[in-house]
């Protein structure tokens, strides 16, 4: 039960207030517009997305925090998310006059736990320690079991609706993000090393983990739909590693509100593990997998920071695929050749030009040239894997005028 005093409430309430008031103006429904057009197929323009991820810390200091109690300030932060979007960053986030709580589901884990070698840096890069060493560990792997605590979401839905209930509309919202990551499950257990190794010397052992992996993930999927516990995404939403849900094309036909299915839904996976891995490699140590548990859903999309240049053929056979990460790395034009209209250019811009000395004219002529060879795609800048910003917030305004600035004059 959550522990609010009376001044961390009002403090609450009048960002509330605040973020109704945002969202009631007419940019969000032109914005949520432009979505649906965007995720149809149909674009009016390019859409940009910003995600500051690990750079909030510096965006959102602790000291910007004024509630005193630990709920409060988690609180507190996710509605001044919400406002510096609308104040600094003025992408194409849709700010709604919602507070969503989510159901408390959870489930019983899959037998092992990962384990990981620490950095001696607060911020840097951990070791994998594998727990699956040969074969034989397998067998230790469970299948999970969803667990869905009732009366706690019921206490979480009561405490907002009193706090925000006659300021923003309070939504329950069971599991409405579903994205599978079998490849980096799996690599948490058995070590990336050992899974590269595993491609050559143990296909076997491989190929014996993904199929129990797949039809664990699997499982709970039908698990969430026999407990009721699915929920609509196309709305805000995120949406595979960057987009969001907006479309008309769901719920399915034959849509029960009572019931949400897995074909009312937008689902993703992506296999960063494999960027360096051959296209037949990735195919057929993960992307196979991964098709089988994207099948039943309604648009699904693909991709993350892996590099999937010479993969798109194999991509584009996804199931429902209707977003497409483009990383860093990738080669737009040619990627841009082979997407054409037939799927989402979900371009994941470089986010290491939020370092160093800021180049505005660097920023510009780099977008200026993915402008350039995606005329014809459906064009999505997402933002994303921004670490730090060197404690520059401005860095992320400037960022995002001048994509405006030049979606505006393409």
């Amino acid at each position: 039960m959550m522990t609010i005093d009376d001044n961390d409430r009002q403090i609450l309430r009048d960002l509330a207030k605040r973020v109704a008031e945002i969202a009631s103006l007419e940019v969000q429904a032109e914005r949520r517009a432009l979505w649906k057009r965007h995720n149809a197929l149909d674009p009016v323009r390019p859409m940009i997305l910003v995600f500051p991820e690990g750079s909030w810390r510096e965006l959102l200091p602790e000291t910007t925090l004024t509630c005193e109690g630990e709920d409060a300030r988690r609180m507190e932060r996710a509605l001044r998310v919400r406002l510096f979007y609308h104040d600094h960053l003025r992408d194409d986030t849709v700010i709604e006059a919602e507070w969503v709580v989510r159901k408390a589901v959870s489930h019983t884990g899959w037998g092992l736990e990962p384990r990981r070698i620490p950095s001696s840096d607060p911020t840097g890069a951990w070791k994998f320690d594998p727990v699956v060493l040969e074969p034989a560990d397998l067998k230790r792997l469970r299948h999970p079991e969803v667990t869905y605590d009732e009366d706690a979401t019921a206490r979480s839905l009561a405490e907002a609706e009193d706090l925000f209930g006659d300021l923003l509309d309070v939504n329950l919202k069971g599991v409405c993000h579903v994205s599978f990551h079998l490849m980096s499950l799996y690599c948490h257990l058995r070590g990336l090393l050992e899974v590269m190794q595993d491609m050559c010397d143990n296909p076997a052992m491989l190929h014996d983990a993904m199929t129990f992996l797949t039809e664990g993930y699997a499982g709970l999927v039908r698990q969430w739909d026999e407990l009721d516990l699915l929920d609509i995404n196309n709305d805000g939403t995120y949406h595979s590693s960057g987009g969001v849900g907006y479309t008309d094309e769901l719920p399915a036909e034959g849509f029960d509100p009572s019931h949400v299915r897995p074909r009312d839904l937008w689902a993703s996976a992506e296999a960063q593990e494999m960027a360096q891995v051959s296209p037949r490699m990735h195919r057929e140590f993960v992307m196979q997998y991964e098709a089988r548990l994207l099948e039943p859903f309604g648009l699904t999309g693909y991709g993350c920071c892996e590099d999937l240049t010479r993969k798109l053929d194999d991509v584009l056979r996804l199931p429902n695929i209707r977003r497409i990460s483009i990383a860093p790395s990738a080669d737009v034009a040619k990627c841009a050749e082979r997407l054409g209209a037939g799927a989402i250019f979900s371009w994941k811009p470089q986010p290491s030009h939020l370092v160093g000395a800021f180049d505005d004219d660097k920023v510009r002529d780099y977008i200026r040239h993915t402008l350039d060879v995606t005329r014809g795609c459906a064009l999505e800048m997402i933002l994303k894997d921004t670490h730090t910003c060197e404690h520059h917030p401005e860095r992320f305004t400037r960022w995002t005028e001048i994509a405006r600035e030049r979606v505006e004059a393409h």
